[in-house]
């Protein structure tokens, strides 16, 4: 059998089922391999697959609760989640008019019973491939409380690494019996999947990704350029880099090693984009050195074939090899096929797994090919049009990824291609990528596609710069968000419809979403009110009490608002006792922070733990990581806060830290003390805004940092008032002052009930000092969001 080397090889033990947990017939078998999931396999021949497969990897667990009742024709299994039945030897494809009930699995506690061939139709399914093309396929999440994986046709994995087609046609099939308890499947699917890998560091900062063709020199001028505007880059992708099936840097490239070297040495990781061929053909320099390992086809060409573990070597030695041996990072595949996808997914595994030879954790780009996507971070979501509609389809695409557990999808910011570039549009993709899973500043090349922020009017350019260097700073909070993602398989993007169902079916409230689990965002993605200047956004939020991120404004929750966001203010809300890590790092450096701003909101107790490693080997395997809790004590006089190392390897960070406390909606405290252990130790007390801060510099990592603020209502009161909005709006029309003062006094007065204070804004149409149509449109739309709270 070819070796393909340790990082391909599988532990067969662990595909095997606990052959307690097995029943077995002559054409049958079924396994239990959690209370809420089951395999089933039927094969005329008898024929059972025990060997992973391109899905499932996994299937030998502890046995979990159930229990047998068997007859010499009659199986039955109960767990505490659900009851099957089955008649012994009995095919379980059922008659398309008839549906046979040989095989029925009932959802305890329910009147819902799934059976071989349910439609399934309430299954919320989720967007594949792209934005603009999606193909809508089944996911983990329905509404029925069970779905079905059919791996009966999936490609078996041997246990040096190579995928073969299988040999026997029957059926095999997954069953997750979950009802409510989405999470529960989710954790199944993992558990059979394999959990979803720790992504390294980098890949969440900024991505650039235009396709345009760069030289050395332009790659130093565009870097350069990054530097001057305070655009923080952290993964440069080059796409045009190669001639046709050669894996070689084109005779434009002198010295791709120095030009890599110089894009590290900017703490940027490097990556290309590749397009794999179905034959390597002869007249490519490649050629010669893939014929020494391969065989030619009659038409003197080298086939591609990904079963073949011989040619993956040859691919991988002599095509992939020296790229990284150079410094390449990570590739991204720009290629889909739906005839193929198989191959494709295949090829992708290989790419990702060999990276582990150098030691490193693996980054892979590609579309998303259907094969347990989530083990290979990340998913390109598709080339899209530049407009409006494609901003719109994002939020409902990456909560979708939510129904397969899946993540990291990146979409182009801006969009890809066509359309109009628009300043507006170009800053509300921006705000909304700060708080997605993955920032990629790509688009098709050309000098009219403006990813280049330096190339926007003023306004957009400085709301760009201010939300990408957000993101850069957001770092060790989606870090840490990605850390438990990988331990516990918790998406960072869930749709707040899986808290609030009702709300999947209301398009006012559908597209908001948490992100990781502090913030609550509100996507914009229409375009504002062009006479009040502002983007005009219907809000649900949630139960408790909650903040403006940015403004600090307080908001009652389980509640419907309407808000108005200019352009450089977006929806993005964080629960009373949020605690917020930042990342303080200049320029691309996303390496884990010596300084370190830490924003904490009052109104309620909380704890946040900070998980911090290397980011970019796999010693965290090892035990080479951090967890740093944060501990938040409120009371409405006194705040308490701590810093605390509780588990893993101090020297993976710096010895010592310097940090910056933003106690939010405080005032200056008539007492503000800090301690390193038991010892006192001197801050920088000062007030921004409505904002303490709180200075302590050379904190030892693994001591305990304790401040505490006290002191006669320091908390201000910050309650949302749409009042405050309104005369913000009418504040900034270009109307005379006299008649805004008029405004104002209809607008708020006790005396007039609604239908007068509309009279009254209908009669400034008229007299000295009258107002424009559009102005009195606005003024009466104001009066009725006005009148709905």
């Amino acid at each position: 059998m070819y070796d393909l080397g340790s990082y391909f090889r599988f532990d067969l033990t662990k595909s095997m089922a606990n052959k307690d947990c097995v029943f077995k017939g002559e054409k049958y078998r079924i396994t239990v391999l959690t209370e809420r999931l089951v395999r089933l396999e039927y094969n005329e021949n008898g024929m059972f697959e025990d060997y992973p497969t391109e899905l499932v990897w996994y299937r030998n667990f502890a046995k979990p609760l159930f229990e047998v009742n068997e007859t010499s024709g009659i199986l039955t299994i109960k767990t505490r989640y659900f009851e099957l039945s089955y008649v012994k030897e009995k095919r379980f494809k059922s008659n398309k008019l008839m549906p046979t009930k040989n095989l029925k699995i009932s959802l305890l506690n329910t009147d819902k019973t799934w059976y071989y061939g349910h439609p399934e139709v309430r299954n919320l399914k989720y967007s594949s491939y792209g934005i603009d093309k999606s193909i809508y396929k089944k996911s983990l999440y329905s509404q029925d409380g069970f779905v079905t994986i059919d791996d009966s046709k999936t490609s078996i994995v041997l246990d040096n690494g190579a995928f073969k087609k299988r040999d026997n046609a029957g059926i095999d099939m997954y069953v997750f019996l979950y009802n409510k308890d989405f999470y529960y499947c989710l954790s199944d699917y993992f558990m059979i999947t394999g959990y979803p890998p720790l992504i390294p560091r980098a890949a969440l900062g900024i991505w650039w990704d235009k396709k345009d063709f760069y030289n050395e020199f332009d790659i130093i001028h565009l870097v350069k350029k990054f530097e001057e505007n305070n655009i923080p880059v952290s993964l440069f992708t080059l796409n045009r880099w190669q001639g046709s099936n050669t894996y070689e840097f084109s005779e434009f490239y002198k010295d791709p090693r120095s030009m890599i070297g110089y894009l590290k040495s900017k703490k940027m990781k490097f990556g290309l984009t590749i397009e794999p061929e179905k034959e390597f053909v002869s007249n490519t320099k490649i050629f010669e050195k893939l014929k020494a390992y391969l065989d030619v086809d009659k038409n003197g060409n080298i086939p591609f074939n990904v079963f073949d573990p011989r040619t993956i070597d040859a691919y991988l030695k002599i095509l992939i090899h020296p790229l990284s041996n150079i410094g390449v990072d990570y590739y991204s595949i720009d290629a889909y096929n739906e005839k193929d996808l198989e191959s494709l997914s295949i090829l992708k595994h290989y790419l990702y797994y060999d990276k582990y030879r150098q030691g490193l954790r693996p980054l892979i780009t590609a579309y998303d090919y259907g094969y347990a996507s989530h083990r290979y971070p990340v998913i390109y979501s598709g080339k899209s049009q530049v407009g409006w509609n494609t901003l719109k389809k994002i939020p409902s695409y990456n909560a979708s990824a939510f129904h397969m557990g899946l993540s990291f999808f990146s979409q182009d910011v801006g969009g890809t291609l066509g359309g109009i570039e628009d300043n507006e549009l170009f800053s509300r993709f921006v705000e909304l990528a700060t708080f997605s899973p993955i920032v990629r500043l790509g688009s098709e090349g050309g000098k009219y596609y403006k990813r280049e922020i330096w190339k926007w009017a003023l306004k957009t350019k400085e709301i760009s710069i201010k939300f990408l260097n957000l993101r850069h700073r957001l770092i060790p909070y989606i870090y840490t968000e990605s850390y438990k993602y990988f331990k516990f398989g918790k998406p960072l993007i869930e749709p707040l419809y899986y808290t609030y169902p009702t709300l999947y079916d209301n398009a006012l409230y559908k597209d908001e979403y948490y992100f990781g689990s502090t913030f609550l965002v509100s996507p914009i993605t229409s375009k504002k009110d062009y006479v009040m200047n502002r983007a005009i956004q219907k809000l649900f939020i949630p139960e408790g009490t909650w903040y403006d991120f940015f403004t600090g404004k307080q908001y009652k929750g389980n509640k419907r608002y309407v808000s108005f966001y200019k352009d450089q203010e977006y929806p993005v809300f964080v629960k009373a006792g949020a605690i917020i890590p930042l990342s303080l790092n200049k320029s691309n450096d996303t390496s884990v922070p010596k300084h370190m701003e830490v924003i904490v909101f009052p109104g309620a107790n909380n704890s946040y733990s900070i998980y911090e490693d290397d980011g970019e080997t796999n010693d965290y395997l090892k035990g080479a990581y951090l967890i740093t809790n944060i501990e938040f004590v409120y009371q409405k006089n006194n705040y308490k806060l701590t810093i605390l190392p509780v588990e893993g390897k101090p020297r993976v960070i710096p010895e010592k830290r310097n940090y910056k406390i933003r106690f939010k909606n405080t005032k200056p405290s008539s007492s503000v003390s800090s301690y390193v252990s038991s010892s006192v130790v001197s801050n920088t007390c000062y007030k921004d805004g409505t904002d303490l801060i709180v200075e302590v510099d050379d904190v030892p990592t693994n001591a305990q940092l304790t401040i505490t603020c006290s002191g006669e209502d320091i908390e201000i009161e910050a309650s949302r008032i749409i009042s405050e909005d309104v005369i913000s709006i009418i504040s900034d029309l270009p109307i005379k002052t006299i008649v805004k003062q008029r405004i104002d006094d209809i607008m708020f007065s006790n005396s007039l009930d609604f239908k007068k204070k509309r009279i009254e804004i209908r009669k400034l149409a008229h007299g000295k000092n009258y107002i424009e149509r559009k102005y009195i449109d606005l003024l009466l739309k104001l009066l009725e969001y006005i009148n709905e709270v």
